[in-house]
């Protein structure tokens, strides 16, 4: 469960990273295209890492679910 809490804490920081260089592009105060692009696919690359990790978590809850004791 700390993995997958890891790995939203992650993509939320990236997000707001992402969110603050597109507000900064958008209002003129000279913030760069090329690192407003970079900073929002960091962010979907870690939202992406994210679900990854959250399908393996709950793939791993079902197997186990599934065992007979």
């Amino acid at each position: 469960m700390e993995t997958l809490r890891g790995a939203m804490d992650q993509t939320k920081e990236l997000q707001g990273a992402a969110d603050a260089k597109v507000a900064g592009l958008l209002d003129g105060s000279g913030m760069d295209v090329h690192s407003a692009m970079i900073a929002v696919e960091q962010a979907d690359l870690s939202f992406q890492l994210m679900m990854q990790v959250r399908n393996k978590i709950v793939a791993a809850y079902q197997e186990i679910s599934r065992m007979q004791f």
